[in-house]
């Protein structure tokens, strides 16, 4: 094997990594700031923090599947999460969010094409989608949060972590998961 070849694999192996620790780190974060929620009467953005949790554990499942295809092990170091209220959590949920769909997944699959790696660009895709659909949900929510809205059901894909509101086409607009297996979240 080349050292370019090398070089190449251990890069997107590094990115995947990234992305597993990120992934993992915003999964039990969002579990806090749905509790957080709830206990100030937020209850829509609680249901909406859980299932973007869940979501956020389908990516890292992925990723860890493509990690552990190329001979790696997926390793994570979970960070105490910093809650702080409803309103900020909201806005850092936001920023972290738009920074995966802005920078973070347009450079890991960048990298992952120029290796010819069709796994890592696959988990790569299915996070950028659904992080896009997060922030769009945060930004919402952040929006109305004066507005009491009860517990909210969500439908999170088991395959990419999509998450939607509402179910209305009959297949997930990221992977074509069937709608009869999407997860309901509230």
């Amino acid at each position: 094997m080349s050292t370019a070849a090398v070089k190449t694999t251990s890069a997107t192996l590094s990115n995947l990594q990234a992305a597993f620790q990120g992934e993992s780190n915003a999964h039990a974060r969002y579990v806090e700031f749905a509790k957080k929620a709830d206990a100030e009467g937020f209850e829509g953005v609680a249901s909406l923090f859980r299932a973007a949790a869940r979501a956020e554990e389908i990516h890292a499942a992925n990723h860890a599947a493509v990690i552990h295809k190329m001979e790696g092990e997926p390793t994570a170091i979970i960070e105490k999460a910093e809650v702080r209220s409803t309103r900020e959590n909201l806005i850092a949920a936001i920023e972290g969010e738009t920074y995966e769909r802005d920078v973070m997944y347009p450079e890991f699959i960048k990298v992952a094409q120029q290796e010819k790696n069709s796994s890592a660009i696959r988990t790569f895709n299915f996070a950028l989608e659904a992080e896009t659909e997060h922030a769009r949900l945060y930004t919402e929510a952040l929006a109305t949060l004066k507005t009491v809205v009860p517990k909210t059901k969500y439908f999170v894909c088991a395959i990419c972590g999509y998450t939607a509101e509402k179910l209305e086409a009959e297949r997930c607009p990221v992977c074509n998961n069937p709608k009869e297996k999407f997860e309901i979240i509230s």
